[in-house]
């Protein structure tokens, strides 16, 4: 039976890879940090951890990475002196789930042992209410009398990829609460992590050490089918925080006040966060269980890693569920959950692009260092606190040889300044508000333009400017020319520097000529101007309406992924890198071509769409999670609703499913898929709701798949809210009662006037053009 509001197992041992891929399918986490889906009893050898946003460290060589915190939800339960755990053979019924509502994880477990049963339930959460602090509640029951032990504290064995970031822990109790604090390797930055028992005698009870543990040790005489239930509190704090006095000080403050309040007061809190939360962004689906559960799950996963505090964090691409990819944020962000926050959280939106603003240095500093030297702002592939690019020329290991390979990510990746460019525009453009813009966001655009204009190279006999020598979002082909995908950005964010400047000069003149004398660029706006005009990006071509990939693309070798795949001399052999196997051929990662005619689909007619989908589409191995949302977004733009569905939910469960790739080579890539995520929104909302803005006003064309009976979702638009109904040829249109002016909707090229407060039912069927208002 599918819940639409949770997810379930009765999984709950396996080998390592089962137990960390579950790990990433039942994670908590609340922007400040995620706590990995493991059980109570687990270890840094299961795959737990607590993963802190925007605290990185690197340690010797290894590769920087965020930091894990010591583990302030341990519990070891003993019945009569035998130590239980999901692991082992004592295990007769075992439950475990993910709350979406709230983001809650629960877990049940019957234990058998010595002739006697005992059934283990806790639930956790990570605060919505207080970031840093995590909330536990324990409840034993046992079958007949039995002598309980319950070993609980803080686990400071930390599973570290590239570690170790705590090298030197000291634990110590004072008072009621034990804390375990140290610092990170490469800055001395503090993390203490305390913790607080709640209603179970906290100033009685002993607290020993053993390995790398600091527990208290609660024993009792449990009688038949009685319920014992402990409450469990623990709160992480770091030097990165704004906090009164010391960080172990007001770590030990945040616990015991938690502790005083109790688990029902945290979650009542909690829990009125998350109500408003999903006010603001729930999609419901009517028909379709699979879809819905699958949807709401993607929300989920969204929700839980945007930032919080005014941190101007980001989120990186594995999210919060661990150290994968470095902790890093890629053009994940931008183009693929940047547009779910734009149209529900527009503050959320906000916050993204200010880690954008504030990591500008670093862009600039990789603009100037890296290759011959460019201008501008040249933003990092793998972008972590500083903007300074964290990913490395040798990215990828070879399974068979062990070699590291060289890639050029790092160094030919291009798109992504455009990528953000675009996002910053868009923010502007959707929502009305210029404070991004001169918050910053005017400058990162202008320093995007210089970027690209020192990077392209003017052909005089074409006469016209080319971009040479880049990888694409397709990265088994590196070092190509003329990217259709990249050209395009380029060229858009040539064209967004003009209209900003077109902006500013008419309404905040006086912003406009501090920034223009602060990067002392007026003499470049007429180049980036010429630029739009004269950079070259590859057409459709004339009879097969096909646009190539890059430059020679349609002359390599005919070939299939599965072909290519079954050739591998290994299972995780990487196809790129310059000598992989996918080079050679056509194969392809991601959607490339796909993917710029989904960003610019007001640009191309529905004809071309069709025909580079069906071109690109065999060739395609969806290598990255990025890849199916796309060719389902474009799949129905040209109405091929069946196939768009499939990659709908290809994209919607790949966490859920969790049959995504483990290795990359040699490289660890586990983890959650928020890009994935937010692919599913935007298929269901822009593809099947059919939501644009591309037209001088927002637009609405509903295309519902066959098994979709209704499709309900809001949206945030330039200052108001309001809610959008599908439901056979109906849409109907509600807009909150605190809106400050009557919205202006185009439903299926009619367009509607939606004041506040009202509801208008329009009628969107071929021939029944009425509308009717409530």
């Amino acid at each position: 039976m599918i819940d639409p509001w949770s997810i379930s197992t009765t999984s709950h041992d396996g080998d390592r890879e089962n137990l960390l891929r579950r790990g990433n399918v039942f994670q908590i986490a609340n922007g400040y940090m995620g706590y990995r889906g493991t059980l109570d009893e687990f270890e840094a050898g299961q795959g737990v951890g607590i993963m802190l946003a925007g605290l990185y460290d690197q340690a010797g060589d290894a590769w920087r990475e965020p930091v894990n915190a010591p583990n302030g939800g341990f519990t070891q339960v003993s019945i009569d002196g035998v130590a239980l755990s999901a692991l082992g053979n004592k295990v007769r019924r075992h439950r475990q789930t993910v709350h979406f509502r709230n983001a809650l994880f629960e877990r049940e477990t019957e234990f058998a042992a010595r002739g006697k049963k005992l059934v283990l339930r806790s639930e956790r959460f990570l605060s919505a209410d207080i970031p840093n602090l995590g909330v536990i509640r324990l409840t034993l029951r046992c079958e007949k009398a039995a002598t309980i032990r319950i070993l609980t504290g803080i686990d400071f064995e930390i599973w570290d990829l590239n570690g170790p970031h705590l090298p030197e822990l000291t634990a110590v109790r004072r008072g009621n609460a034990i804390l375990v604090q140290g610092l990170t390797s490469e800055n001395s930055r503090r993390v203490c992590v305390a913790e607080a028992l709640g209603n179970a005698g906290a100033a009685s009870d002993k607290v020993l050490q053993k390995d790398r543990k600091i527990l208290r040790s609660v024993t009792f005489r449990a009688q038949p089918g009685q319920s014992y239930v402990f409450e469990k509190f623990f709160a992480v704090v770091t030097g990165n925080d704004a906090v009164a006095g010391s960080v172990d000080a007001a770590a030990a403050k945040m616990v015991l006040a938690a502790a005083d309040a109790g688990y029902d007061e945290c979650l009542r809190r909690h829990d009125a966060h998350w109500s408003r939360k999903w006010s603001r962004c729930d999609v419901t689906i009517d028909g379709d269980k699979e879809a819905q559960q699958a949807l709401r799950y993607s929300l989920l996963q969204l929700l839980m890693a945007a930032p919080v505090n005014g941190s101007a964090n980001s989120i990186p691409a594995r999210a919060l569920s661990g150290q994968v990819y470095k902790g890093a944020v890629f053009w994940d962000t931008e183009m693929f959950m940047f547009p779910f926050f734009l149209r529900t959280i527009p503050e959320t939106a906000a916050e993204l692009l200010r880690y954008r603003i504030r990591t500008l240095d670093g862009a600039r500093r990789k603009a100037a260092t890296e290759g011959a030297g460019y201008s501008g702002a040249f933003y990092a592939w793998e972008s972590q606190e500083s903007g300074d690019d964290a990913c490395s020329y040798f990215n990828i290991g070879d399974p068979i040889t062990g070699r590291k390979l060289r890639t050029y990510f790092r160094d030919k990746q291009v798109h992504i300044s455009g990528d953000i460019a675009i996002a910053m525009w868009e923010y502007f453009r959707v929502t009305g508000d210029p404070s991004i813009l001169l918050e910053g966001g005017a400058e990162v655009i202008l320093e995007c333009a210089r970027f690209y204009f020192s990077y392209a190279y003017f052909k005089k006999e074409k006469g016209r400017y080319e971009i040479l020598d880049v990888v694409g979002p397709d990265e088994y082909h590196e070092r190509v020319n003329n990217n259709a995908f990249t050209n395009m950005v380029a060229r858009e964010t040539f064209i967004i520097a003009d209209k900003l400047v077109g902006y500013l000069r008419h309404s905040h003149p006086k912003a406009l000529r501090a920034l223009l004398g602060k990067l002392r660029i007026s003499r470049e706006l007429a180049r980036f101007r010429e630029a739009a005009r004269l950079l070259f990006v590859p057409k459709p071509d004339r009879r097969s309406g096909v646009i190539e990939q890059f430059e020679g693309y349609l002359r390599l070798r005919e070939a299939t992924p599965a072909k290519l795949l079954a050739a591998r001399a290994h299972l995780n052999e990487y196809p790129g890198a310059t000598q992989g196997l996918a080079v050679p051929t056509q194969v392809i990662k991601q959607a490339d071509v796909v993917m710029m005619l989904h960003l610019f689909r007001s640009r191309f007619p529905e004809s071309i769409k069709r025909a580079n989908w069906e071109y690109y589409e065999p060739r395609t191995e969806h290598g990255s999670s990025l890849s199916a949302c796309a060719y389902a977004l474009v799949a129905i733009e040209f109405g091929n609703l069946d196939v768009a569905y499939d990659y709908f939910l290809r994209t919607a469960k790949i966490d859920i499913e969790a049959k995504y790739k483990v290795y990359v080579g040699t490289i660890f890539t586990g983890g959650s898929h928020p890009a994935a995520n937010g692919g599913a929104w935007m298929t269901a909302v822009l593809g099947f709701g059919g939501v644009s803005d591309d037209g001088p006003r927002l637009s609405i064309r509903p295309r519902l798949p066959a098994r979709w009976n209704r499709l309900e979702f809001p949206l945030a638009h330039r200052g108001g809210i309001f809610r959008v109904a599908i439901s056979g040829s109906t849409v109907t249109l509600t807009a909150a009662p605190d809106n400050r002016r009557t919205l202006v909707v185009q439903v299926s090229g009619k367009p509607v006037r939606c004041p506040p407060g009202k509801s208008v039912i329009v009628n969107h069927g071929k021939n029944t053009p009425a509308l009717a208002a409530r």
